[in-house]
């Protein structure tokens, strides 16, 4: 069960990057809302999670999964470059996540 906590706290991890895109420095009300509330609760959930599972290894895959579910919403919403190099960057990031996964005592 940790690691549902910790994935969807990876998941709100992209929430606030991508509102933190559209607060335009804090000055856009509903953006910075959004930053907060998604913030908080994937603190929150992460916090959660290291009851159970060690922090260096929750602590990297909620970087990670954040990170490459951030880019990805970049390529595909945003309009950012798609290029394979990339890709193959996003593909290294995902197997260290997965191999923590694997290689943890939880």
């Amino acid at each position: 069960m940790a690691w549902v906590v910790l994935v969807i706290a990876g998941l709100f991890e992209i929430g606030w990057a991508v509102c933190l895109k559209y607060t335009k420095g804090f000055t856009q009300l509903w953006p910075t809302v959004g930053f907060g509330v998604f913030m908080v609760a994937s603190v929150y959930l992460l916090g959660v999670a290291v009851k159970t599972l060690p922090l260096g290894t929750a602590y990297t895959v909620w970087t990670g999964v954040g990170a490459v579910g951030t880019v990805i919403v970049g390529m595909v919403l945003l309009g950012e470059p798609t290029d394979i190099r990339r890709l193959v960057c996003l593909g290294l990031i995902i197997v260290g996540i997965v191999g923590l996964k694997l290689v943890s005592p939880h």
